[in-house]
């Protein structure tokens, strides 16, 4: 699933997440994975989508926030050892 960003309003030049994908204006959208959002940062990728914007804390607190999100629901439901007698 891909994150939509747009620019904030207001004269603001930083990005944020759209996470109804509701908000007008020029979007773009990003992996929500740090290794991408990494990526987006190296090669500028957020001034060539949206021109004028250079802040992108917003969406580094977002992929922070569900990187550890996936991996506390990940781990959640599974044993950390198998039953025994499950090994088949």
């Amino acid at each position: 699933m891909l994150v939509r960003l747009v620019a904030e309003r207001g004269g603001s030049s930083a990005v944020v997440v759209d996470v109804r994908r509701r908000m007008a204006g020029r979007g773009a959208w990003l992996h929500p994975s740090e290794t991408c959002l990494a990526l987006a940062i190296k090669r500028r990728a957020f001034g060539r989508a949206l021109p004028g914007t250079t802040g992108f804390a917003d969406v580094e607190r977002y992929i922070a926030a569900s990187m550890t999100s996936a991996d506390a629901s990940a781990t959640a439901g599974k044993p950390s050892k198998p039953e025994s007698g499950s090994d088949i």
